[in-house]
This record gives C-alpha cells, sequence and structure tokens, in this order.
C-alpha cells in the first residue's frame, strides 16, 4: 500500500466498473481533471490522464519499468494468467534484442510487400460488404478483415482461428483486475489458451510468413526457441483485438461526420489521415500501466518504488492543455503526438501494420461506397482494457457503376 500526502486528489471512481466503461468519456474526464496523478482508490494505484504527465512518465522506462507487467497486475510479485511477453513486458536490456528482431519482422520494406495483397483483400470483402446494404459494421468489415489477412500474413493454420479472439479479449481482461469480465473470458478461452499454445510452435506455422521470419532469427541464434514462440504470441495479444476496434472508431466517425466521408471519398488517399484522427479521437486500447523502479516525485505527489501507476492515454488523446477542441473528430489537424500506440522505447511495435490495415480497408470503402450511415444504436463491448463495440449497425450505399 502507497504511503501518501493527505492533498494528494483520490478519486473513487472504478474505471472497470460496468458504468464506467459505459461512460469512456465521462471516466477520462475524472482521471485527467481530478489532479495531474490521482489515488485510484478502488484499486491502490495511482493514476493519470494528463498529456504531459503520461508523456513523461513513458519515456523514461528506468523509473517507470515495464518488467512488471502493462496491466495493473505486478506480474513480479503476482501470480498472472500468462508467461509475460518478452517485448511488451520486459526492459532494457533484453527488451532490445527482443525489439531488433520484431522491427526487422515488421520493418517498412515487410510491410510495403504486403500492401498490395493486404489491398486486394480489403477490396474484395468492401465489394461483397457494400453490396449487401445493410450490415454490422463491428464484424462483417472490422472484425473480418484483421481477422482474416493478418493471421495468413503470419502463416497461421486455417483451423482454429475461431478462438484467436477469445485468447486475445481474455489477455486484455486480464490486464485490468479479476472481476466478472476477467473471469468470463478466461471461462471462454478455455479451449483458445491450448489453441494458441499450439499456434506458436514452428511446426504450426507456414514458414514463408512473418512468423518464418522469427524463427530464422532463432536459427541465427539472435534469440532463442522459446523466444521466437513467445513472439509470434505477441501478434495474437496485441495485433488483433486494437486494429479491428480502432477501424470500428474509424468506421463510426465517418459515419456521424459528413464533411469527412465527403473528403475521403474525394481523395482516398485520406485514409491513413482519417485513421489517425480516429486513434487520436478513441483510442481502442486506452491505459497502459507502469511500475515505479524508485521514489519519484511528478506533480506534487511522491511515490515509492514498486508502485503501479495507470496511464489514461485515451484521457490524454484529449488533454484541452495540449489539443484544441480535444472531442472533435477533425481531419485536418496535425495528429503526430497522439499516445494511442504509446511513445518511447515501448511504443508499440506493430504499429505500422495495424495503420496498413486500416488504410487499405478504408480506401477500398471510400472507392466503393457512395454513402455511409448508422443504421441503429452502435451496442458497447465491455472488456477491461479495450473500447469498441459489440454491433455496429451501418447502412452502406454501392458507387454507381
Amino acid at each position: 500500500m502507497a504511503t501518501r500526502q493527505h492533498e494528494v486528489p483520490t478519486v473513487d471512481l472504478d474505471p472497470f466498473s460496468h458504468d464506467a466503461l459505459g461512460d469512456p468519456a465521462g471516466t477520462d474526464e475524472t482521471l485527467r481533471e481530478t489532479g495531474e496523478v490521482v489515488w485510484l482508490s478502488a484499486h491502490g494505484i495511482w493514476a493519470s490522464g494528463r498529456y504531459d504527465v503520461v508523456e513523461r512518465i513513458l519515456r523514461d522506462p528506468e523509473t517507470f519499468e515495464s518488467s512488471s507487467g502493462t496491466g495493473i497486475t505486478n506480474v513480479k510479485t503476482e501470480e498472472n494468467w500468462r508467461k509475460p511477453s518478452v517485448i511488451l513486458e520486459n526492459d532494457p536490456p533484453d527488451h532490445t534484442r527482443y525489439r531488433r528482431v520484431m522491427a526487422s519482422v515488421l520493418s517498412a520494406r515487410v510491410v510495403r510487400r504486403l500492401t498490395e495483397g493486404f489491398q486486394a483483400s480489403a477490396d474484395r470483402l468492401v465489394a461483397g460488404v457494400v453490396a449487401r446494404g445493410e450490415v454490422d459494421a463491428a464484424t462483417d468489415l472490422a472484425e473480418a478483415y484483421p481477422m482474416s489477412v493478418l493471421p495468413d500474413a503470419l502463416g497461421f493454420a486455417k483451423e482454429g482461428r475461431e478462438h484467436l479472439l477469445p485468447y486475445s479479449t481474455l489477455n486484455f481482461n486480464a490486464a485490468g483486475p479479476r472481476n466478472e469480465l476477467y473471469w468470463n473470458a478466461l471461462q471462454a478461452a478455455e479451449y483458445a489458451t491450448q489453441f494458441v499454445n499450439w499456434q506458436m510452435r514452428r511446426e504450426a506455422i507456414d514458414q514463408s510468413g512473418l512468423g518464418g521470419i522469427i524463427f530464422a532469427a532463432a536459427d541465427a541464434g539472435d534469440i532463442s526457441e522459446e523466444d521466437a514462440e513467445m513472439l509470434v504470441r505477441t501478434f495474437l495479444s496485441a495485433g488483433l483485438d486494437t486494429t479491428i476496434f480502432g477501424i470500428q472508431f474509424a468506421l463510426k466517425a465517418l459515419a456521424e461526420t459528413p464533411e469527412a466521408w465527403a473528403a475521403l471519398k474525394a481523395d482516398p488517399a485520406r485514409a491513413r489521415i482519417v485513421f489517425e484522427e480516429s486513434l487520436r479521437t478513441w483510442a481502442p486500447s486506452p491505459y497502459i500501466a507502469r511500475t515505479t523502479t524508485r521514489e519519484v516525485e511528478i506533480g506534487g505527489v511522491r511515490m515509492g518504488p514498486a508502485q503501479k501507476v495507470l496511464l489514461s492515454v485515451a484521457a490524454a488523446n484529449h488533454d484541452p492543455r495540449r489539443w484544441e477542441r480535444p472531442d472533435e473528430f477533425d481531419i485536418t489537424r496535425d495528429t503526430s503526438g497522439h499516445l494511442t500506440f504509446g511513445t518511447g522505447i515501448h511504443g508499440c511495435v506493430g504499429q505500422m501494420m495495424a495503420r496498413m490495415e486500416a488504410t487499405c480497408l478504408l480506401t477500398a470503402l471510400a472507392q466503393q461506397a457512395e454513402s455511409i450511415e448508422l443504421a441503429g444504436t452502435p451496442r458497447i463491448k465491455h472488456i477491461n482494457w479495450l473500447r469498441g463495440f459489440e454491433e455496429l449497425p451501418m447502412r452502406l450505399t454501392p458507387r454507381a457503376a
């Protein structure tokens, strides 16, 4: 338990409660505006939603480590549901070695090589979906596309892919507290965990895909065979839900902002810009956690060593001290500096892949759809460490031939 000064602002809100998950904007505002650093009494940890504080902490891995876990569980002192990630939950110098391997797997050259095939897949999917008119964009577009192209690119087996999302969902629920969402996800992922443990292996992967590049690093002696399996797992635990929900938010934003849709339709090359502003406005993964390695003071608040700090990147992306009109979706703004992918040495290594996937899908939509609008009320999906939709009903009109 932390020793706190009496003047430290305290937040009684539980960010992972049903009510808080249903009101993400209100939750973010409370965390951000109560103070630079606040005490989250529901979980006995620190938290911040101020842009300057969140960015400072993410850029100081010596004081705020990742190896104790990037969720609220301290994986060094508490039992976790899986082995820590060798890249997400690691610090230099080991982190540097693993990141170098992942950077080679997801280099700009590799992403460029994949783009043509990813775009063709997006074109085919969008053509079929637009022709249907009314669809659930949450699953028919935002989920269907990454769930096809990413496992294919990795060289995963065709069978068993229905287990990938339950596994990833468990991973993000486990980053939060051991609440009902976590226990339900754990039960739902019983067979998914077994499948992923099998799919991580060299023998289960087509070596001509991205997974083969990872195992080639093991053959070269850069990492061990077990390390290679763990890096393959990273794609599953970090690269599916976040991309899916990021695309969902971009689709919803376009449906609700006619001027943005008109601009994208007139110039599909704006797809990347649309996605960036969507990421700033609605971070699919709203939190990152760090753990103090020593006593440190921020904003007049003194934190001791081995204390968790919950960083709300979603709140920081709406900080009026950093952004003008932060709650507006505006594709003309400069989005550089948004923290959705983190920043510093632990900035998301797969961000180029996520951007490429979303850009391909939004480009295809802009080229093939005349109009896009909501056809009902979106239904929020409750996951401790993610934001997205269970249902996103939309009406799409194809362009005239």
